[in-house]
């Protein structure tokens, strides 16, 4: 079983709920540090009550998000290197949130979520990739088909 990670810019929530379907998600575990959004339904309470109702399940995981410092930085000077090593340096300390969110991947079909489209820029593909570095566990990034 995978571990999937989605990002929902440029997607409204129903085509969301597709994409999530389509992969046989179970469980979505939201990265987002602070789970709010301009985008209507995908702030925590609304996305919870959505996916509910639709028959997934909601995990936040705070500890898995990017920290404020350095989202701020990238904000200001778009420097994706650096980004990346504040990040993966904050994830070094995230052993535990890690092993969790592993062994929660190996019970229930997760998805990840964050806002960005891209995962190459998102920092949603680095936990994923610690998840696959502590169980061997396959990455795939569900992707809208934009026509």
């Amino acid at each position: 079983m995978p571990i999937f990670t989605v990002g929902y810019e440029g997607l409204d929530i129903d085509v969301f709920m597709s994409l999530l379907a389509e992969h046989n998600v179970e469980t979505v575990v939201d990265i987002r540090e602070i789970p709010l959004s301009r985008k209507p339904g995908f702030s925590k309470k609304s996305l919870t009550s959505a996916l509910h109702f639709s028959g997934f399940k909601y995990v936040h995981m705070v500890n898995l998000g990017c920290p404020k410092p350095v989202r701020n930085c990238y904000r200001e000077d778009g420097d994706w290197k650096r980004y990346k090593q504040g990040f993966l340096k904050h994830l070094k300390k995230q052993k535990a949130p890690i092993a969790e969110l592993s062994d929660l991947a190996g019970s229930s079909n997760c998805a990840l979520l964050c806002y960005e489209a891209d995962f190459n820029f998102c920092h949603r593909s680095m936990v994923a990739n610690a998840v696959r570095d502590y169980s061997g566990m396959r990455v795939e990034h569900i992707r809208a088909v934009t026509v």
